[in-house]
């Protein structure tokens, strides 16, 4: 049986025909089903896709990704429910990275190939129905093609591994049908899609498909993009937030051979954080890098410090302490259930403790860098974005060329974290180039990369829970103080809270008194999206409460949580796909306390860790168990539960559960950014240092759960549940409770 989904107004069917007579099939967003794709585009040039399928006659399937690929792995899940909804033989499938592209239709723009974003988890939910309708009709239009070929009636026939099959057994390649399908009518409704019994690609592993290319050296990068003519341009931002350039003197670095120009830029007055430079900076425009480099560290200049030029982390975080032990009134109240100053008043066992998380960057494996040409009727564009819609945008901006006539193309990128979702760094190579005249090819270095990030905020959380006489939580209080990510991005102040809490964020809905406060901190150091964001913050305190209840209690920490999840049950979740189902929850906990033997007593100053997390109706949960010897954290074992409903790409969905959890441990154990007298302490790796493969555990054993829910976003979800299940394996081992990430300073500290 196969399911039939209504065809819209809002939604269309695109049938075209290539130059080189190739079948394009794609799904718009548009009243009209006009075909405004420009032919010239296609033919044999495969660096321009069309919409999202095209078949040439000698039987090559070329696919094109629509979301950027930052490593979550869209180049490889997004083609295979295109892929599987068409039969297409995986090993005739060639995949093409989809810039942004704007279409004139009913008198307006509209963006070809609707959602375009990495990196947030919105990729395969976005893509569910679209991509595989995409590969329905070019289905159903190659069977039509193949019944008038064969006289055998379209019901009659299947397909399979890129041919249609009649009854008979004879076989028609959908090469050989591509010129018949381009004349069938398309149909009235959308063909029907796959049930899941019939799916032959979707849930099954498959190889990154960039992946021989990558390791071959063949992949191409944005930092690996070159044009003849462009000038290579390092930059030099000022090192104080809001401050400005004092003097210069650009004599010496002009005079180093391949040296052409030194160019000033500044942030736009009036323009939110994210789409203009992040501080005024000084670039050295060169013949090639090494040349741009000497001539940077040739300038002769000064900068005039802003209006905080003496603004400390370690400042701001004693003001976090005394505002949440003060009774000021918080910025907001983020949900209040019941009255738990009420039953504080009664209850027998109180519990209350203060967690202290610090800022991180993203440090990418490639820094910001954007290759920008202008003409005079077209602009080309090559960079590593996680929004590409929002780039062209922010191109046109700086212009006002006409948004048709703009280039933007989307290589893979290495790392994104959220980082490559603001275009600060592409607002500066468009200046550039502007002011030179000439194509620019700008490369941050990785001192700039880590002292002008959009830092993931640093948070306090002051946590009290009371429980009654059967030690059973019935009250909770968390009141948390950061900076929000929103400041600065034209965010109303009364939603600046967003990016910092969730109303729905457990244990809200497991305890009746319930209480979740935010007050806003100011700091000069700019913030903007992460990996996982608030929950990861969120995540480390109310998982690391939940140990500290139970060892006050002498209860389990396992069992303390199943007794909080209770009887699997559905609580309403903040946003539509976000209910959250706790025997979800129960089930992902279940698994990981299995693999690690959680009941088994450990020995040898070896100490188990569990924690959980959800995120927009996925679910994830670790275990570590960990010893420390000496001043090393020795993780023995990592265990990862992880359910996203349906699963795409299982070896896809594990590289992803493994990497958040690398990421996870990294950044607790030894990651911190710090300002001092108004300017960031680290400059590099050696001092924001990444987790060795020493300090990390030989494999993660990652649990896939098995689901017919609809898919959910996985980019995000393994994270959270990662730092507080390391620190509290650390804290069963050495009997020491740290409260404070990083997590090694703080551990050699009390230790």
């Amino acid at each position: 049986m196969s399911v039939r989904l209504p065809l819209t107004r809002r939604r269309f069917l695109q049938v075209l025909a290539g130059a080189t007579g190739a079948l394009i099939v794609g799904v718009g967003r548009a009243r009209a089903a006009d075909a405004d794709t420009p032919l010239a585009l296609l033919g044999d040039d495969l660096t321009r896709l069309g919409p999202y399928v095209r078949i040439e006659p000698d039987g090559r399937v070329i696919l094109g990704a629509r979301d950027p690929d930052c490593g979550e792995g869209t180049h490889t899940s997004l083609p295979r429910i295109i892929a599987d909804e068409l039969d297409a033989d995986w090993t005739r499938v060639e995949v093409i990275s989809l810039g942004p592209d704007l279409v004139s239709g009913n008198d307006n723009l509209r963006w070809r190939y609707g959602h375009q974003r990495s990196g947030d988890g919105s990729s395969i939910p976005a893509a569910w129905e679209d991509l595989r309708e995409a590969g329905a009709l070019a289905r159903w239009l190659l069977v039509q093609a193949a019944a008038q070929a064969s006289g055998v009636a379209a019901a009659n026939l299947r397909c399979e591994n890129g041919a249609v099959i009649a009854p008979n057994g004879r076989r028609f390649d959908y090469g050989s049908l591509v010129k018949s399908a381009l004349r069938q009518a398309p149909p009235q409704t959308a063909p029907p899609l796959k049930t899941p019994d019939d799916f032959r690609l979707i849930g099954r592993p498959a190889g990154d498909v960039d992946a021989e290319a990558m390791v071959r050296g063949e992949e191409k990068f944005a930092l690996d993009q070159y044009m003849a003519e462009a000038l290579t341009a390092v930059v030099l931002h000022c090192p104080w937030p809001g401050g400005t350039l004092d003097s210069i003197d650009t004599q010496s670095a002009l005079a180093i051979p391949g040296v052409r120009r030194v160019l000033q830029f500044q942030p736009e007055a009036g323009q939110p954080l994210g789409s203009t430079p992040i501080a005024n900076g000084v670039a050295v425009l060169a013949d090639d890098t090494w040349a741009a480099l000497r001539g940077r560290d040739a300038l002769k200049l000064s900068w005039k410090p802003g209006k905080q030029a003496d603004a400390s982390t370690a400042d701001l975080e004693q003001r976090a302490r005394d505002l949440l032990q003060s009774q000021a009134e918080p910025t907001r109240h983020v949900r209040e259930d019941g009255d738990f100053a009420e039953i504080a008043k009664h209850a027998p066992h109180h519990v209350e403790a203060m967690y202290v998380q610090p800022f991180v960057a993203h440090a990418t494996a490639e820094p910001m860098n954007c290759l920008v040409r202008i003409d005079t009727d077209r602009i080309r564009v090559v960079t590593p974005t996680q929004s590409p819609q929002e780039a062209l945008t922010i191109v046109q901006r700086l212009t006002g060329m006409n948004a048709e006539r703009i280039d933007v193309q989307v290589p893979r990128a290495g790392g994104g974290f959220g980082r490559r979702l603001d275009h600060d760094f592409l607002t500066e190579a468009v200046l550039l180039a502007k002011a030179a005249g000439t194509a620019i090819k700008l490369v941050w270095t990785r001192d700039q990369d880590l002292r002008n990030d959009f830092y993931r905020p640093g948070a306090l959380h002051r946590m009290q829970a009371v429980l009654d006489r059967r030690k059973r939580i019935v009250g909770w209080n968390v009141r948390k103080a950061s900076a929000s990510a929103l400041a600065g991005r034209d965010v109303p102040a009364d939603r600046l809270w967003t990016s910092e809490a969730r109303p729905d964020a457990l244990p809200a809905g497991l305890i009746a008194n319930f209480s979740s406060t935010w007050y806003e901190l100011d700091s000069p150091l700019p913030r903007g999206p992460s990996r996982g964001g608030h929950d990861v913050v969120d995540a480390f305190a109310t998982q690391m409460f939940l140990d500290e209840i139970a060892h006050t209690v002498r209860k389990d920490p396992l069992e303390l949580r199943m007794e909080l999840l209770g009887e699997p049950h559905v609580l309403p979740g903040a946003t539509a796909n976000g209910a959250i189902d706790t025997g979800r929850l129960a089930n992902v906990l279940q698994r990981v306390a299995a693999r690690i033997d959680w009941n088994r007593r450990r020995t040898n100053g070896h100490g188990l860790g569990i924690a959980f997390h959800h995120i927009d109706g996925a679910y994830c949960a670790h275990a570590f168990e960990v010893s420390v010897r000496g001043e090393k954290v020795i993780v023995h074992r990592a265990v990862c539960a992880i359910d996203v409903g349906r699963v795409i790409n299982p070896l896809g969905l594990k590289a992803q559960a493994v990497g958040a959890t690398v990421d996870g441990i990294s950044t607790a154990l030894g990651q911190t950014i710090q300002m001092r007298d108004g300017r960031i302490v680290q400059s590099n790796l050696r001092d924001y240092p990444l987790a060795r493969m020493a300090q990390l555990p030989r494999e993660v054993e990652v649990i896939i759960v098995a689901s017919d829910s609809a898919p959910t976003g996985a980019s995000i979800v393994a994270m959270p549940s990662t730092a507080p299940a390391l620190a509290s394996a650390v804290s069963a081992a050495t009997t020491v409770r740290v409260r404070q990430l990083p997590l090694m300073p703080e551990l050699l500290r009390k230790l």
